[in-house]
């Protein structure tokens, strides 16, 4: 069983920027709310095949979860892969799929979430859990629209 859900936020950056702005790992310390700390576990720039160690502070402690590039089609679409039996997790597919589309002076990012491969109880909060993703995201995409639309002005 799988669960997917979808945010679509709309910034004031072109299309490249906004792509960049989402590989800048780098720069999510500036934006990415409760981030502790990215873990490279390859060198060079992002590509198809890279991993990082993403280590968050939620609830109160720290929890971290292993990422993936599965795909990138620039400036158009990046699938990132989170395998949650590295991480905190323990359990799990986590497969988040932007999707970047010029909107006049603005792009459109739509953002494609699907959890699949809960086991026991945890299968039955999946849907529970979609929406507490649904919401992370949709606060990681504002807070990246908001660092990136004050970079150009």
């Amino acid at each position: 069983m799988s669960v997917h859900f979808e945010v679509v936020r709309h910034i004031g950056v072109s299309k490249e920027r906004a792509y960049e702005g989402l590989l800048d790992l780098d720069a999510a310390r500036h934006w990415m709310q409760g981030l502790v700390k990215m873990e490279r576990l390859d060198d060079g720039p992002l590509r198809e095949g890279s991993e990082w160690k993403e280590t968050r502070k939620m609830f109160g402690k720290e929890a971290f979860e292993h990422f993936e590039v599965v795909e990138l089609d620039e400036p158009n679409r990046i699938v990132l892969r989170c395998d949650g039996t590295k991480g905190t997790t323990g359990k799990g597919e986590f497969i988040f799929t932007y999707i970047l589309t010029s909107a006049g002076e603005q792009t459109e990012v739509t953002l494609n979430g699907e959890i699949r491969g809960m086991t026991g109880i945890a299968k039955l909060f999946t849907k529970m859990m979609a929406g507490m993703f649904k919401k992370a995201c949709t606060k990681d995409l504002d807070a990246l629209k908001m660092h990136l639309e004050s970079r150009v002005h």
